[in-house]
């Protein structure tokens, strides 16, 4: 079976494929994220571009070390009003996250790229749509105090697959692309690639 590596340090990345039965490797891409972010937004970038480019940044750093092995990149960026945000450096950023969120809907852009020898041979993304509920301030106090600085790891400071599910009013699209990693497509290629038994 050809070699997989993930090219990133994303716990809930990685869960996910270890879930889906997927043999894989974890290997950091060391691409500066912020700087490049910065790059592509001084150049107008749009939030759906932004993952995506550093989806196929962090997959083709790594090929160009594991050139025989199928490297995948990925990347996830938040868009509320026409603007990209970021993850929240602390909980009381976090708290006034929730807070423009709440009652709105935003888009999550879930980028995921695969090169080979250098090369990227495959890329997609998923756009899912998310209207968050118009919760209490007694909710949202309660959520930041059970939830703590694991929101942080999150762009959107909330976690789908646990408490985070009852922030939503409606939820459309992928759900796994929700949490940073469009599986299903994923799938398909490793295994017309030999990653993965037919």
């Amino acid at each position: 079976m050809t070699a997989v590596v993930l090219a990133s340090q994303s716990p809930s990345r990685a869960a996910i494929l270890a879930a889906a039965g997927v043999g894989f490797e974890t290997v950091a891409s060391d691409v500066d994220e912020d700087a490049e972010k910065a790059a592509l937004l001084a150049r107008g970038a749009t939030a759906r571009e932004v993952a995506a480019r550093l989806a196929e940044s962090k997959a083709l750093r790594v090929s160009s070390r594991r050139p025989h092995a199928l490297v995948i990149g990925a990347d996830q960026t938040l868009e509320l009003d026409g603007a990209l945000h970021d993850k929240a450096a602390s909980l009381d950023e976090a708290r006034r996250r929730l807070q423009a969120l709440r009652g709105r809907r935003h888009a999550l852009h879930a980028a995921v790229a695969i090169a080979r020898g250098g090369t990227l041979i495959w890329a997609m993304m998923e756009s899912p749509s998310l209207l968050m509920r118009d919760f209490s301030d007694g909710f949202l106090d309660a959520y930041l105090a059970q939830e703590g600085e694991a929101l942080l790891g999150s762009v959107g400071c909330y976690r789908l697959e646990s408490r985070g599910a009852q922030l939503f009013e409606a939820v459309d699209g992928d759900y796994f692309a929700i949490l940073g990693l469009p599986l299903v497509p994923l799938l398909g290629l490793l295994r017309r690639e030999g990653a993965l038994a037919a």
